[in-house]
């Protein structure tokens, strides 16, 4: 019989052992009766997974860890109020109490749709950046920001009265983020500019102030790419995240369905961030709905970092199911979500696909080969380096089809597949029912062989026997020290 877990002791890696997550292996159990703690979850998942991290909150912003705490904000379903939110982890924010620091006014100017707003924390204040329409036009939308100089965002009376952010055209304008770099700070966004034939661009201009931008902006994107024209020509909901001597900016296109996409910029950090050619466009959406983790329209994201304070992590909003009656904006379903942003050699990012529910993913390397990550391909597992389809090499433990104290291995990208011992190698196959594939399916998450604070993987019906690496693929043998030891990133 299965053994059904807390989420709780899932989340920790809770297999066999609840307090580490792991069992001895078999040789070793009699000696070690309290084993020594091992690394905690940030330390070895860098980043909780919690798909949805806050229902019914699109256009997620989170910031980074300020003062101890992380903060949230998001449009809300009804368009009507700026809310924030505080946790001392990311997760924590799912089930945090809401403040309400501004309501639209009952009519005329602002009273219209309240959407996207960001939270910044400037030479010491906080700032709220966010778009409003009128009452009697609520897409008449324009740019606004707040500012606070109490320590606290949730804190309603240090926030000042809105002003509006000034552009060189009076037209549709939302989505402004800012950033600091090379000691100036810009303002980054979404704006319809006269005789351009597009819903919305995006545009940077230096500031010389939270509230002021200075100079001709600069156009840097033009949705003109099919997947980025689908419903409405759309570029808009910029994020900016710099690494790796580049600068970064996630942006959405097209409709906000299932359609909804995420494309990349990219500049060299040395480079004038107010020349369009400074910025390129990758030709392909990075971050698209997935049918196979039913997620649709993945979108609008924000960048923070995990509680280890390195690991980066993307939020973004994404509905559960394809089919809208009405509208789509007016869909109240689009739940804010969080997942680990990884890093390709070349310094590029990294994005997967959308994940489903679950608990903490992990990529696994064999510690013969720090270099390499487990992968699946035409579903057989195999170890390559060089991998830019980051799902193929994402993977969640889950309580033990086998039950006891197993653990089974599930794809991220194909949630109905799981690791499976075939012969003298390893697939990821369909759950069938069944003793046979269950103990097939089922493997002992021990204390690594070579490396206590990595794992190892004894067959649950095999005794002595692990999963190993052999020569770019997976069998099952003896143990075999560093070969049968796989770090967890």
């Amino acid at each position: 019989m299965t053994r059904h877990l807390s989420r709780r002791t899932l989340l920790r890696g809770g297999v066999g052992v609840a307090a580490t997550g792991l069992v001895l292996p078999t040789a070793a159990r009699a000696a070690h009766a309290t084993p020594p703690p091992v690394r905690t979850d940030a330390e070895i998942y860098g980043a909780p997974t919690t798909n949805p991290l806050v229902w019914q909150r699109a256009d997620p912003f989170v910031t980074p860890p300020t003062g101890g705490r992380y903060f949230f904000t998001a449009s809300v379903p009804e368009y009507d109020r700026l809310i924030v939110r505080a946790s001392p982890t990311i997760e924590g924010l799912g089930t945090a109490a809401e403040t309400v620091i501004w309501r639209r006014p009952a009519a005329g100017r602002m009273g219209g749709h309240i959407w996207a707003p960001e939270l910044h924390r400037i030479d010491g204040r906080w700032y709220v950046y966010f778009a409003a329409g009128d009452s009697d036009n609520v897409f008449r939308i324009r740019m606004y920001v707040m500012e606070s100089t109490a320590a606290d965002p949730r804190e309603v009376s240090g926030w000042s009265a809105p002003r509006q952010i000034v552009t060189p055209w009076d037209s549709f304008a939302l989505d402004a983020t800012t950033f600091a770099h090379g000691g100036q700070r810009y303002l980054v966004w979404a704006q319809s500019e006269p005789e351009i034939s597009s819903n919305s661009n995006l545009y940077i201009a230096r500031m010389t102030s939270p509230f002021t931008i200075t100079g001709r902006p600069a156009r840097i994107a033009t949705p003109t790419k099919s997947w980025e024209v689908q419903g409405f020509r759309v570029n808009e909901g910029p994020a900016v995240l710099t690494r790796n001597g580049r600068i970064f900016v996630t942006f959405s296109a097209s409709a906000t369905d299932a359609r909804y996409c995420m494309g990349l910029l990219t500049a060299d950090a040395r480079a004038d961030l107010l020349d369009p050619a400074t910025w390129s466009k990758n030709p392909d959406p990075v971050f698209t709905t997935n049918e196979q983790t039913n997620q649709y329209g993945p979108g609008h994201n924000s960048f923070t970092v995990a509680e280890d304070g390195e690991t980066d992590v993307l939020v973004y909003h994404a509905r559960d199911y394809r089919d809208i009656v009405g509208d789509p904006l007016y869909d109240p379903n689009r739940h804010a979500s969080a997942q680990r942003l990884y890093w390709h050699e070349d310094g590029t990012p990294l994005f997967g696909v959308p994940v489903g529910a679950g608990g903490p993913i992990v990529r696994l390397s064999p510690a013969d080969a720090p270099s390499t990550v487990v992968r699946h391909y035409a579903y057989v597992l195999r170890v390559d380096r060089d991998v830019r389809e980051l799902a193929d090499t994402q993977f969640r433990f889950v309580p033990g089809l086998a039950g006891e104290d197993t653990v089974s291995i599930r794809s991220v990208n194909f949630p109905d597949r799981y690791w499976r011992v075939d012969g003298a190698s390893l697939r990821i196959d369909p759950v069938e029912d069944g003793d046979a594939y269950a103990a097939q399916a089922s493997f002992r998450r021990v204390r690594g062989l070579a490396n206590r604070n990595a794992v190892s993987l004894e067959l649950s019906d095999r005794p002595g026997v692990y999963v190993r690496h052999a020569g770019g693929g997976l069998t099952v043998d003896g143990p075999a020290g560093s070969r049968s030891t796989f770090w967890l990133g």
